[in-house]
């Protein structure tokens, strides 16, 4: 069903992005930028398209909006992150009575799984965790962090392109995890990285599986999935200790280990 909001409602239209981002979904933010003279809506309007049409929020109604759906959803056929500016007459340009003009502003952002936003879920909320959600945020990724624990998420920054899942069982939503994601475990501890651990290698086929802690831990990991029916060639596909080997063992520099070891895999799996 498609909503029609005014745009003085910011919060939730976020919110609608960070649905969109989240699914993986391509969508396009229209943005009234300008209107001059007789126009149908205040500068500042916007609305959200998606390739079924008309998601969330309006820039005017009527022949106006239709136009501009049409232009967002041309660029959504070119599945690429790109923007473009118009300048329309509403008379001329439009065919609609009123004498204005309007600016819109187009940003179209493509689906995940078509190479958009980059996934990245991670388990666990703890120290690594806080240090390593604010360098990863500011990239063109999607963040997803799960813990059971609501007191460490609420510590986390807040951030359009982060969503924090409080869970009690977190390997129950492996299965929901876009397939092109890459996975870190960075749990409280080994029984709770097992779990998630042995549902994403035996169910799933992520392009980047790491887990915290020591090459003794991973042996003791590998070890019990293969009890558990995992095939040896599969329990060894995961990185641990995850990171890459410099630094000193403290969350700040930990995190930003993970990190460089994250781009450098992102761009190795983009070639």
């Amino acid at each position: 069903m498609n909503l029609r909001m005014s745009h003085s409602s910011d919060g939730t239209f976020a919110e609608q992005i960070v649905a969109l981002e989240h699914a993986g979904s391509a969508f396009a933010m229209v943005t009234l930028v300008e209107a001059l003279g007789s126009t149908p809506q205040d500068s500042g309007a916007k609305m959200i398209v998606t390739n079924e049409g008309l998601h969330t929020g309006t820039v005017g109604g009527g022949k106006l909006e239709a136009k501009a759906i049409n232009v967002a959803r041309e660029l959504l056929a070119l599945n690429q992150r790109t923007t473009r500016f118009v300048t329309w007459t509403l008379k001329g340009d439009v065919g609609m009575t009123c004498g204005g003009s309007v600016k819109l502003y187009f940003e179209a952002h493509p689906s995940g799984a078509s190479g958009g936003t980059w996934p990245i879920w991670i388990f666990g909320a703890g120290h690594v965790v806080q240090a390593l959600v604010p360098v990863l945020a500011p990239l063109d990724c999607q963040l997803t962090v799960c813990d059971p624990r609501r007191e460490w998420l609420d510590r986390l920054p807040r951030s359009r392109n982060a969503h924090y899942i409080q869970a009690d069982a977190p390997e129950t939503l492996v299965p929901t995890m876009p397939e092109h994601a890459f996975l870190l475990c960075l749990t409280k501890g080994h029984a709770f990285d097992r779990p998630v651990l042995q549902r994403a290698l035996a169910e799933r086929n992520f392009p980047f599986v790491g887990v915290i802690g020591s090459a003794a831990k991973a042996e003791v990991l590998r070890r019990e999935m293969i009890a558990d029916g995992l095939p040896s060639a599969r329990a060894a596909q995961f990185h641990c200790p995850v990171g890459l080997p410099f630094g000193k063992n403290a969350p700040h520099e930990i995190a930003l280990s993970i990190a460089a070891q994250l781009l450098t895999e992102r761009d190795r799996v983009a070639r």
